[in-house]
């Protein structure tokens, strides 16, 4: 959980389309208490190590003799990646101590006391049930701006700058307000409806592009004693992975970026109303797995590769995290939501995809320029490669595919983003206002809805109330479309 994986993108680019950070919709929420007192500690702690000289070799002019330390988040996509590209840091600074690598799932309870002591990790795979909140991070100028590295000489071809080697929109991700880049994310996520296209077969049925039709294969998969749906109801903010594109493509874009803008009255959009109706008859017609509210996310995830279930929203990691209970014959594949009806705005097609696995560097980082270089190798052709073959996910690194066998899940990742062209979306609640996305918007409201225990119109109602709260609250950054 926390992770989050990449398709290659063809056909996108747009800036304003791509412009958001976030895998970040599988991670609960840390407290905020821990959010304030890591982002408003000002203490220098040890002092940074002297930057070394900035050579061709050394662009970033790391310290050839200082340690290193990074933090890898130990989830879907593991560890091993990291570590093989931490050899090449070593390989590249032969006088440095070994890179010191540490992976763990707590990232909230470990770096809590460093950030308010100010001497946190050099880079940070800042990801998980214990993500830090990174709207409070970047609010509280916890990070470091990451635009030298942005334009540094890419490792693969020194005369091209890392900027231009990232897949487009990665780069704008990173940013909340203007031009400073506080968070590199690794991976390329794309969300959507998740199936079996063995399941499918089974049923003689295709994915559904209409809503009727929908409604229609889950009923004849219930004939069946199959589910149409689960999600992880412990975690219902990953029902926006499919949520989010369906309103979009409903009502147009413009009704997420008024969302993510705060703006009144948004969630009384007619498309929100129509999207959170169809989907709440997915409950009203028994057409979830029972039992589904009460499942974490790799219990929902393993009823679906059982085939107690057909769809899934999700996001591109699922490949790999629920690689251990996945059929050989399985063929994972991904689609964007089912249109409405007629009078949607945009095309069927449209779907959410964007950066995820965000990296930072700690401003109070001892050694900042070690931590950005060991990104600019991680930007390399060959680590990229490397990830790719290890975890079955793209990187941000716009390559790297060159002699790979793509799995289904990851072929059907590349036709999907060919298939929506410019028709991509990428909500920003998740990294913008993370509380407000998972424990008021996910859980209080898609998830009581979801789970019977709220009616459209009363979730709409309770979410539109949190929404203004947060509007109204000066404790926290407010971030808007631009």
């Amino acid at each position: 959980m926390g992770s989050t994986s990449a398709h290659k993108n063809e056909g996108l680019g747009r800036r304003d389309v791509i412009k958001r950070s976030a895998a970040l919709g599988l991670i609960s929420v840390p407290t905020m208490g821990f959010l304030s007192a890591c982002a408003s500690s000002d203490s220098s702690g040890d002092k940074k190590v002297e930057k070394g000289k900035a050579t061709k070799a050394n662009p970033l002019g790391v310290n050839e003799t200082a340690p290193l330390e990074v933090v890898i988040f130990d989830g879907g996509f593991g560890q091993q990646y990291a570590i093989d590209a931490e050899k090449k840091y070593n390989a590249a600074f032969p006088k440095a101590p070994k890179v010191k690598h540490v992976a763990t799932q707590k990232i909230q309870s470990q770096l809590q006391p460093r950030f308010n002591g100010g001497t946190p990790p050099d880079l940070i795979d800042n990801s998980g049930a214990e993500q830090m909140d990174m709207g409070v991070l970047v609010g509280k100028k916890q990070l470091l701006d990451l635009t030298p590295l942005m334009d540094a000489p890419s490792i693969d071809d020194p005369s091209k700058k890392v900027r231009d080697t990232l897949r487009p929109g990665v780069l704008e991700m990173g940013q909340f307000d203007g031009d400073p880049v506080w968070i590199m994310y690794y991976a390329y996520t794309v969300y959507g409806v998740w199936y079996s296209q063995t399941a499918l077969e089974k049923l003689d049925a295709q994915y559904p592009e209409t809503w009727d039709d929908m409604l229609a294969l889950c009923a004849k998969a219930k004939k069946q004693g199959i589910a149409g749906w689960t999600y992880a109801g412990k975690y219902p903010y990953y029902l926006p992975f499919s949520l989010y594109p369906f309103i979009a493509k409903i009502g147009g874009r413009e009704v997420l970026d008024k969302i993510d803008n705060l703006e009144p009255n948004a969630w009384k959009d007619p498309a929100v109303k129509a999207a959170f109706e169809a989907y709440y008859e997915l409950y009203k017609k028994g057409y979830i797995l029972k039992g589904t509210p009460g499942l974490t996310h790799i219990q929902s995830q393993t009823e679906w590769t059982k085939g107690k279930a057909l769809f899934i929203p999700n996001g591109s990691w699922v490949e790999n995290e629920a690689a251990p209970t996945t059929p050989k014959d399985f063929k994972m594949m991904v689609a964007p939501p089912s249109g409405l009806d007629s009078s949607d705005k945009l095309p069927f097609g449209t779907i959410w995809a964007s950066g995820g696995e965000p990296f930072i560097v700690p401003a109070n980082a001892k050694n900042p320029e070690g931590g950005m270089e060991q990104l600019r190798i991680m930007l390399s052709e060959e680590s990229s490669k490397n990830f790719t073959k290890q975890v079955k996910s793209l990187s941000a690194f716009n390559g790297g595919t060159d002699g790979l066998t793509l799995s289904t899940a990851m072929q059907s990742g590349v036709d999907v983003l060919k298939k929506a062209g410019d028709n991509v979306v990428n909500p920003r609640l998740q990294d913008w206002y993370v509380k407000l996305e998972k424990e008021q918007i996910g859980v209080a409201g898609i998830g009581e809805m979801m789970a019977g225990r709220a009616t459209p119109a009363e979730a709409i109602k309770k979410i539109q109330a949190f929404a203004d709260a947060a509007a109204k609250d000066q404790s926290i950054k407010h971030y808007k479309h631009q």
